[in-house]
């Protein structure tokens, strides 16, 4: 039975969520109980396109992405796949009408981390970004306005500066790691090795405008996904003040993050400040 196999598949991709990322996947269950899943679903999608490109040292990346992207385009045009993952993600394409271009993008950025490790243009730097992050958050954004293109449009360009200031915070964070690791500089104009002070306070000038952005339009979001979208907001804030407390020498040797006991206090903030319809 479909039906079935549909259910299967969304435990997969809500699985694959709570074992990725277990702040992501705590933000999810602040959305309404009728979107969680498709965020989820979308959530699977990008994390197994990025894992092919970060982590599966040992086996032909190119080969594993050409075939993970060849499974994608028939999911998408037979509405089901054998793979859990796409199954589950292509259910809410159809659902949201999430547009082509936008998962093109992505795929296109994905692609690009295959083969590019140095991002020595502006242009080179935002297109990547585009491609990575700000479609993630107009995917999302489909789902949370359920058809409602006047809002849509309405919130487009605050979810893109939002899901910039996601992806330039986990750039920073995971900045040992894309460097010594995977030998990838997203950064321009900035020599990581020899990353300074001022070059990092002038990265978080940078996402602190995007976050400014992104806030404005997570006042406007419908109440299903304000919470949900507020939760990681401020945790994200919450990384990039200790990023901003922490010297830049430190960085470039470390991974800062959230204890848990933070994040625990975070989202009681979070749910005070809602319920308080402060936000």
């Amino acid at each position: 039975m479909k039906s079935l196999f549909d259910t299967v598949s969304f435990e997969c991709s809500k699985n694959v969520t709570k074992s990725y990322s277990t702040s992501f996947s705590s933000a999810v269950k602040m959305l309404a109980p009728s979107i969680r899943q498709d965020i989820y679903n979308i959530y699977g999608f990008v994390r197994f396109a990025d894992e092919i490109v970060d982590s599966f040292h040992d086996y032909n990346k190119e080969e594993l992405f050409g075939l993970f992207e060849k499974d994608l385009e028939a999911a998408l045009q037979n509405k089901i796949s054998l793979n859990p993952i796409l199954n589950s993600f292509q259910h809410t394409v159809t659902k949201y009408k999430i547009p082509d271009t936008l998962i093109n993008a992505f795929m296109k950025s994905m692609k690009m981390d295959l083969v590019k490790t140095n991002y020595s243009t502006f242009s080179e730097y935002n297109e990547y970004i585009y491609g990575s992050a700000d479609v993630v958050g107009l995917m999302c954004l489909k789902v949370f306005v359920n058809g409602n293109d006047e809002k849509y449009q309405e919130l487009e360009k605050s979810a893109m500066r939002l899901g910039s200031a996601f992806q330039k915070v986990n750039f920073l964070r995971d900045l040992k790691a894309d460097f010594e690791d995977l030998s990838r500089t997203y950064f321009p104009n900035t020599d990581l090795s020899k990353l300074d002070e001022n070059s990092k306070n002038e990265i978080i000038k940078e996402i602190e405008s995007d976050f400014e952005a992104g806030y404005k339009g997570i006042v406007n979001l419908p109440i299903e996904a304000k919470f949900g979208v507020y939760t990681a907001y401020i945790y994200y804030k919450k990384l990039l003040s200790k990023l901003k407390k922490t010297p830049s020498e430190e960085i470039k040797n470390t991974r800062i993050r959230v204890s848990d006991y933070q994040k625990y206090g975070l989202f009681a903030k979070c749910y005070f400040t809602y319920k308080l319809k402060i936000i």
